[in-house]
Formats: structure tokens, sequence, C-alpha cells
């Protein structure tokens, strides 16, 4: 376990390779390129797996391993050193072993792009960086990780940055999560300031030896710590960039906005739940914008035509959940769905990049159909994939969110109504995907595409396999973290399982007989005068942009229009006019007359003298 180091290494490694090289011998080959890009997350995965072994044999509640003295500034001192327990060895594995399939996916998907080898050098970077985040044994080197992903997102969501649009959508993202970060900045210094340390384990065995539960001091930490993860995590009212972080190629959405980046809120609450525990309400406000979240994302996932926004939106509502079982007390709950979420999310997004690749980058679902006889591997993957993210019995999905439901109906005071809150949006998760299932594969053919042909290398085929078998079967591991505080597992009656299992069946019904069978025409319904605002309000995201660009973008666009001369640049221009002026009276005194010089020393010197005497 002393090389527990290694699994950040190798894909930094990887990183610095892929950046270097080409700058010293040219353009890699892509064989090259796809070697060092894949191989060093291979390497990465197999070193967690070895490190995994060795710590569940060891019988070690936890590890912790320090490489050096990183920062010692008067009372403030910071090492760069890991720590290893069941929780973060659950996000290493998922991490390095989806990471290392979408990067395997990525060889084939990206192959004829120009920037082959800059893609992978930022994949590498940014899964070191999250690595560095979840192996962090302190806050401070924890947010060192954190403000990487969010640089290596910027980086990946503006890939291709020739379109402008990119370009938008990645600055947006890097913004609006800068907002959460400097919260989360802000409860680091709280922290600091009263606890006087930084290690992890440290703050959570100090905190509550040193605050009452309901505190004014952990509520206004744990709510800062929640800014951080709500802006990270895509949860109210910072949800807004994640669906135009779409904007990247597919294997990023996978990666990023799926199974790892938007996960890192989530982590964080876990991994610092004993400040959480002492704030009462900080936690209750975290289950009440978990379902929030869940239920308007769903909501406008069923109104959008964009496959990869559906997905995306399907994140955020899934993100949701996480923190619904986080602020019940559901922890192990929040990390096994967390899990579960990577393998079938990244399966849907890596199966939407085999029939976006195959249409020739058609993006819109309406112009796709009866692609299941074209595509057939994507089909299955789509098929699978849905049953997971509604979660339909013996999928990994039903294992993770049916136990999200049952311990949110136990949980106290609100419980019942954050319950159905959200049975109704695990109604619209299996609408809104069973609905791009009927449209894609199985609605009308479209013309334009008869020529479909799916891409069966084996480097998108093989990642697309395995994660369907994840997605089956992940979900038998029942997750149950030791160093998370254990759910309270009570009876529920019998009438709330029984509904919190059919439910996702109602809504794939309804989807059938609008996409499928074609009982009614949702499209009718859709124009109909009454529900039309109400379509066009969801689509929208619930007026969140609008909003924004009305409170925030647009004021602050007047006062650029107002000051576009710059005030502050006219007070350093009234210096330099002020300089340039008095140059000018000096210099009109140097006239190269004897006399002016004697008259002007003699007129200073009785100055002087009167000043002095007077």
């Amino acid at each position: 376990m002393d090389k527990l180091w290694l699994v950040p290494t190798f894909p930094l490694l990887g990183f610095v390779l892929l950046t270097l090289l080409p700058l010293w011998f040219g353009p890699l080959p892509r064989r090259l390129t796809a070697l060092i890009g894949a191989g060093s997350i291979g390497l990465s995965a197999l070193a967690t797996l070895w490190i995994g072994q060795v710590f569940l044999a060891s019988g070690l509640p936890d590890y912790n391993i320090t490489l050096w003295q990183w920062l010692q500034v008067a009372d403030l001192s910071v090492t760069f050193g890991f720590y290893l327990d069941s929780l973060t060895l659950t996000m290493m594995g998922v991490i390095t072993g989806v990471g290392f399939l979408i990067h395997v996916y990525s060889v084939g998907f990206m192959r004829e792009d120009p920037g082959y080898a800059r893609f992978f050098s930022y994949m590498n970077l940014f899964v070191a960086a999250m690595l560095v985040l979840v192996m962090a044994d302190n806050l401070v080197l924890l947010y060192l990780g954190w403000e990487g992903v969010g640089l290596c997102s910027y980086l990946l969501i503006g890939f291709w940055y020739q379109n402008p649009r990119n370009g938008y959508c990645a600055r947006k993202a890097f913004v609006v999560t800068r907002v959460g970060d400097t919260a989360m900045a802000i409860g680091l210094f709280l922290l600091f300031k009263e606890l006087g340390d930084l290690n992890i384990q440290s703050v959570n065995a100090l905190a509550p030896t040193q605050w009452d539960t309901g505190g004014t001091l952990p509520t206004a930490i744990a709510l800062l710590l929640l800014g951080g993860a709500v802006g990270k995590s895509a949860q109210l009212p910072l949800q807004t960039w994640l669906p135009d972080a779409m904007a990247g190629p597919t294997p990023i959405s996978a990666l990023i906005h799926a199974a790892t980046m938007v996960t890192a809120g989530v982590y964080l609450i876990a991994r610092t739940h004993p400040v959480f525990m002492l704030a009462p309400d900080a936690l209750a406000l975290v289950a009440i914008i978990g379902a929030a979240t869940a239920l308007i994302a769903g909501f406008t996932a069923l109104t959008q035509t964009d496959i990869k926004r559906i997905l995306a939106y399907s994140t955020v509502s899934q993100i949701g959940y996480m923190f619904l079982a986080l602020g019940v007390g559901a922890w192990s709950g929040a990390i096994f769905h967390l899990m579960t979420h990577a393998f079938f999310k990244a399966l849907l997004f890596l199966g939407a990049g085999t029939v976006i690749l195959s249409l020739h980058h058609e993006h819109d679902i309406f112009k796709m159909g009866g692609m299941r006889r074209q595509l057939p591997l994507a089909f299955i993957c789509f098929l699978i994939g849905s049953a997971a993210l509604a979660a339909l019995p013996l999928t990994s999905g039903y294992y993770s969110k049916h136990a999200i439901m049952l311990a949110t109906w136990n949980a106290p005071g609100l419980g019942p109504t954050l319950w159905l809150v959200a049975l109704a949006g695990a109604f619209m998760t299996a609408l809104y995907s069973f609905r791009l299932v009927f449209v894609v594969f199985f609605g009308p053919p479209s013309e334009h595409h008869r020529d479909a042909a799916e891409q069966r290398g084996l480097t998108m085929a093989v990642p697309l396999a395995i994660l369907g078998v994840l997605a089956l079967i992940g979900g038998y591991a029942h997750l149950e973290l030791d160093n998370l505080p254990a759910t309270i597992a009570a009876p529920v009656p019998g009438s709330v399982d029984l509904l919190t299992i059919a439910v996702p069946f109602a809504g794939i019904l309804l989807a059938y007989a609008g996409y499928g069978a074609r009982w009614f025409d949702p499209q009718t319904l859709a124009r109909n005068p009454l529900l039309k605002p109400l379509r066009e309000f969801w689509y929208s995201g619930w007026g969140m942009d609008w909003l924004y660009d009305k409170l925030l973008v647009a004021p602050w666009k007047g006062i650029a229009r107002f000051n576009s001369a710059d005030v502050i640049d006219t007070v350093y221009s009234f210096i330099a006019w002020s300089n340039r002026g008095a140059h000018l009276l000096v210099s009109m005194t140097q006239t190269g007359k004897l006399r002016w010089y004697a008259a002007t020393l003699a007129l200073g010197t009785v100055l002087l003298l009167g000043y002095g005497l007077f």
C-alpha cells in the first residue's frame, strides 16, 4: 500500500508525455498516442485493483501515506499525502475503471480528429486531478484536485474551440462552478480559523468535540461546503452549466459529466459527513435540493430533442437522488448509487456516441428512428442503460435507487414528502428514458439516415459490452462502506415498497403509449395552447438561464457598456497628464540665462528663510 502514489502518477505522467513529446519530436503516431493515453489509465486501474486487494486483505480500517511537506506558513501545515479507506477505494475504482473503458472507447471515437494527442493529454490530466481530489488526506490538497478538474472541464468542453459556441459553453461551466468553489474556499478558511487544522480526519474528529449540534458555526461551514458541492455537482441553483457542457466530444460527456467530476460534490459531503451531521438544517437542505433537482431535471429532460442533452439532464436528476440520500442519512446508499450510475450513464453516453457517429454527428432524436436494426449494439446498450436508469428490478440502478427511496420514507420530518417528490422523479425518469429508446430505435425510419452503419471496432465495442454487463450486475455488490454511518434500517409499509417498484413501469407504459404504440400523439399535445407555454418553460430548464441573464448577466453587460471608456483608466490618464503638465512647467524655468538662475536662487533662499522664521 506504500505504492498508493502510483495511482495518480500514471495518468499525470501520460499527460506530461503527450504534452511534451509532440513539442520535441513533432506529431506522435496515433497508435503511440492511444497507447500512452489509454495505457496510463489502464496502469492506474491495475494499481488500484492491486492496492485494493492488499488493503482489504490487511483488515485495516484506513491507511495514510505522507509523501512530503507541501506548505508550512505560520500555523498552517499542509502535507502532500494520500488517505485510503473504503470510500476512497470505491471512488478510485470508479474513476480508473470506468475511466479506462472510456479512454479505450475514445481511441476509436476520436481517431479522425486532428486534436488526437491534445484530447488524450487533457483526459489524462483530468483523471489525475480527480484522483488527487478523492485520495487527498487534507482539504487543501483536495481543493487542488477540485480546481484541477474545473480547469480540465473548461479545456475539454471547449475542445472543439473553432466553434465559438463551444467556447461560450466552456466559459459558462468555468464561471458557474467558480461560484460554488468560492463558497467552498470560504468554508475552508472558517474551518482552519476555528479548528486550526485542515487534515480531513482531524477535522472530522475535532468538529464533534468543539461544536454543538445545530450551532451557528457548523451550520455556516456546512452551508459553504454545500455551495461548493452544488456547483460542482450541478444541483439547484447552479445546475445550468451541465447541459451546455455537452458541447465537448461524447467521451468527455461520459467521463466528466456522468461518471466522475459531477459526483465530486457527493464525495465532498460524504467525506465531511461529521460536519454535516452537526448541522441538521444544512443536511435537510441537502435532501430538499436533491429531491427538487431530481424532479425539475426530469421534467426538463422530457422536453429535450438533443440526445446528449436528455442524458445531461438525466445526470443532473440522478445526482439529485444522491444528494437526497445524503440528506436523509443514507450515506452508503448515496455512494452506491454513485457507483451504479457511473456504469449505466457511461454506457448510455457511449451508446449515444455510437449513434451520433453512425448518423454523421446528428443529435436530434426525431431525425433518427428505426435504429435498432442498423445499430444493434447501440440498441442493446441503450435498452440495458435505460432499464438501469429507470431502476427496473434486477438492474444495478434498481438496487441503489430503491434503497434510497426506502431510506427517504423512513427519514424523520419531511421523509414521506421527499419520498413523494422522489417517486414523481422516478416516474419522469422512466418516461423520458424510454421515450428516448422508442423514438430513436423504434420510431419511423429517417430517409436521411438509411445509410447508417454501426462502428464495430473493438475499441468501441468492448467497452460498451463491459459497461453493459456492469450496468446489469453491478448492483449485486450491495455496497456498504465501513467508514460511513450506517443507514437506519426500518420496515416500510408494503404499499410504499410496491409503489416504489411499480411507478417506473407506469412511466415506461406511458412512454410506450405515446412514442411506441402511438395511441396518442405527444407532439399534438405539446402544441396545445394550454400546454405549449408549460412545455417551453420546461424546455428552457425552468427559466433558470433566463433568470440569471436578467439578474446577473444583463446588468453586468450594461455596466460594461456604460463604462466602455473605463473610469479606472481615467485615473491613470489624469496622473500621466498631471506629470506631463508639471514637466512642462519645470522645463519653462530652464531658459539658459544666468541672471534668471541667480534671481530664482535668491528668491528661493528668501522663501526658505521666511518659512523658517515665521
